[in-house]
């Protein structure tokens, strides 16, 4: 098996074509004909999961988020990230990263999924394949808002932070809408959706308590990196129907917050 082989395999998956204009996705470093044996997926490339790999003699690191996202005039092992790519190249392992292409694919899905949510559809559906694109609606059990944050935190990767709940929690819930990752851009369209509750990530104190205060959604609002966590493992069984190699998922926690009290 071939790195072009696994990038293959992904873009089947995942095709760039469905990454927003202002992402990064595909091959950071490596080269297309080294031999893979070993993949390991992660949220963050970082030196956490550079270590883990390296030390766990993985031949690819597959990550969510992009490690250029905003680009580079150097990868010198002077810098932070370039000695992580430095580190990786000697090691002779390829680094990928599949962002809001995996998003459109299968991110909110994984959560919808985790979650119970029934007849899951996408919020923000793909122009071309409406089945696939951004966030997902569907419904659950009737619960009480507090049991369903209970449910969300259960779930999703403890993390430090823990998450943040907004709105009455004696309400009722029932049409849920799900956006892994930063998503205060869809609360607009999560009411629009009849959301009695909204999922995402790195909600904004204004955008959040305006939402509020005009009668809008109750919020849950888990770190990036738990809400997005759950993209792996489903990534991770569809490339192994596909590929015949080792694919393990990192469960090492990248998120950045801690919480004090």
């Amino acid at each position: 098996m071939k790195t072009r082989d696994v990038i293959a395999a992904i873009e089947d998956l995942c095709p760039p074509r469905l990454a927003e204009e202002w992402d990064r996705v595909g091959l950071v470093c490596g080269d297309p004909d080294w031999e893979v044996k070993k993949i390991l997926l992660a949220m963050d490339p970082c030196e956490a999961t550079v270590d883990e790999a390296i030390s766990g003699e993985y031949d690819f690191l597959l990550t969510h988020h992009p490690l250029y996202l905003r680009g580079t005039s150097t990868v010198g092992a002077h810098t932070t990230k370039g000695d992580w790519v430095t580190r990786l190249i000697r090691a002779g392992i390829g680094l990928y990263a599949a962002h809001t292409n995996a998003d459109s694919w299968g991110t909110a899905q994984a959560m919808a999924d985790l979650l119970g949510l029934k007849d899951a559809r996408p919020l923000v559906p793909d122009s071309e394949h409406p089945e696939l694109g951004l966030g997902r609606v569907g419904t659950i059990e009737p619960m009480k808002l507090g049991a369903f944050a209970d449910l969300v935190a259960d779930k999703l990767p403890a993390t430090p932070a823990g998450i943040l709940v907004a709105g009455d929690e004696e309400a009722t819930v029932e049409t849920v809408v799900v956006s892994p990752g930063s998503g205060d851009s869809f609360l607009d369209a999560a009411n629009a959706a009849g959301a009695d509750v909204y999922v995402t990530a790195d909600l904004r104190h204004h955008p959040a308590s305006d939402h509020i205060w005009a009668g809008g959604c109750a919020l849950v609002c888990p770190t990036h990196f738990a809400s997005e966590w759950p993209l792996l493992p489903r990534l991770a069984s569809a490339l192994r129907e596909k590929l015949d190699v080792d694919i393990d998922v990192s469960t090492t926690v990248t998120d950045v917050w801690g919480s004090r009290r």
